[in-house]
């Protein structure tokens, strides 16, 4: 069994979870009604297959983005690969400061740093809604700096392409699900969105607890004796597929 397999046991879990707490986000969940009412256009017509569809191409575009950009950290780790052991305790480290943020413990201003793209032609068009999904990525990054930092550290400790791009698609699927949801059902994702405000705050602290104790494992090296556990209960055809 490799290392680049075992890394991924928790990991992937981790990265879908961080994409469920990025769409939950005090800057992010907020603005969900607005890019659905962007990718639905003002056509009264077969708006909500359209915004179904069009919502799909929009996670493609952010998708597009975040996959690029775990590829990147990965090759990046992958050239100091031979050092795997002070990468994932500087990685950890590294994890355990974007978990404080998210605590209000430390302030980091670089993670929310940012310009923040518009984009200016017809999202409700398929070509569009792919550009506006991209644009989100690129703008609110600095805004869900501290989780996809996280996520990013991570895919820059397994080394390795595969497993880069495999933690960013899951913590994109993690944004897409509820975003998707709240496409299918738009009226029932109002309501929740409005009660749901209250709790906002919590969702960040949730989001640092996670990341300091994944922080945590990574530097006592409990991460990789946890992986060691969970692949107990992982069936053969499984591994045959990661």
């Amino acid at each position: 069994m490799n290392n680049g397999v075992m890394f991924e046991v928790p990991a992937l879990s981790i990265a879908f979870l961080a994409g469920l707490l990025s769409f939950l986000s005090p800057c992010v969940l907020p603005l969900v009604p607005s890019y659905l009412a962007y990718v639905g256009g003002n056509s009264a017509t077969a708006q909500r297959r359209r915004t179904l569809i069009n919502s799909l191409l929009f996670v493609l575009g952010f998708s597009l983005i975040f996959i690029a950009l775990g590829a990147s950290a990965s090759v990046l780790g992958g050239l100091i690969r031979e050092q795997r052991s002070l990468l994932m305790i500087l990685g950890g480290l590294l994890v355990i400061a974007f978990g404080l943020v998210m605590l209000g413990v430390l302030r980091l201003p670089f993670l929310y740093r940012g310009q923040r793209l518009q984009f200016k032609g017809d999202s409700s068009t398929p070509v569009g809604a792919v550009l506006l999904g991209m644009a989100f990525a690129a703008s609110w990054t600095p805004c869900i700096g501290p989780v996809l930092g996280a996520i990013l550290t991570m895919a820059g400790a397994a080394g390795t392409l595969e497993h880069g791009v495999s933690l960013l698609a899951v913590y994109s699927l993690g944004l897409a699900v509820p975003f998707l949801a709240a496409a299918l059902a738009i009226e029932s994702f109002l309501r929740f969105s409005r009660s749901f405000k209250r709790y906002l705050p919590w969702v960040e602290r949730t989001a640092g607890v996670i990341l300091v104790a994944v922080g945590l494992l990574m530097v006592t090296g409990l991460y990789t004796a946890l992986n060691s556990y969970l692949i107990r209960f992982t069936p053969s055809w499984l591994w045959e597929r990661l």
